[in-house]
């Protein structure tokens, strides 16, 4: 879970890349450096994330069985809010108790 802004959107074959300045690691089981990719595996830019937009992302590290990919994936029905302090303050206090 992370605060971040999106930079840049791209496709990429049947997946949509995005460009996310990291912002804020909430809960964080992989590390994160200040700028990261995030895959959505489709096209259509679900959920909906827009350039310059910072929002509340809920990701997991995905890594096939040979090691050779590890990247952010965001699914379809993956978790992406648009971000605001109240959000933030939710947040921290649940990873607190977690």
């Amino acid at each position: 879970v992370f605060h971040g802004r999106i930079l840049a959107r791209r496709v990429v074959g049947q997946e949509t890349r995005y460009e996310v300045e990291v912002k804020a690691p909430y809960r964080h089981r992989f590390p994160l450096v200040s700028r990261e990719y995030l895959w959505v595996p489709n096209t259509c830019g679900c959920p909906p994330l827009r350039e310059g937009g910072e929002y509340l992302l809920m990701a997991r590290r995905h890594v096939n069985h040979e090691h050779t990919l590890n990247r952010i994936l965001l699914q379809d029905d993956g978790y992406a809010r648009p971000w605001t302090p109240r959000e933030a303050r939710l947040v921290r206090e649940a990873a607190r108790h977690c």
